[in-house]
């Protein structure tokens, strides 16, 4: 069961939900990618931020998600390819949204950040 809050005062409201579930999403898929190259994640945490247009329909127009991962042998360069094909390949919510919703990922792996960059769609 979930619960929604149109003022996302006693819940998030369904933009939000969205967001939490591409977060969520892309998430797994990353853990996955990292397993299947020997460098299993001990933590991963997920910030997503998105903007919406200033008028209605107040839908998305860019979604900047940072994922902050901690483990050991886990390198930048993988995690941020890792987080790519996530995003490009695997992901059913982003595969779902608008092709024209920006995304920008920042990846974050025991405390080195990486650049923040602008996902192909």
């Amino acid at each position: 069961t979930s619960r929604f809050d149109g003022a996302s005062k006693t819940a998030q409201n369904p933009v939000d939900a969205l967001v939490s579930s591409l977060s969520t999403c892309v998430a797994i898929d990353v853990v996955d990618i990292l397993e299947k190259r020997r460098t299993p994640a001990t933590a991963l945490i997920v910030d997503g931020h998105a903007e919406r247009r200033a008028t209605h329909p107040r839908r998305l127009e860019r979604v900047t998600l940072t994922f902050r991962v901690e483990g050991d042998g886990i390198d930048l360069a993988h995690t941020e390819r890792a987080v790519a094909l996530a995003l490009e390949k695997y992901c059913s919510v982003a595969a779902s949204l608008a092709s024209d919703i920006v995304m920008e990922t920042k990846v974050v792996v025991n405390g080195m950040e990486g650049a923040l960059v602008e996902q192909p769609r």
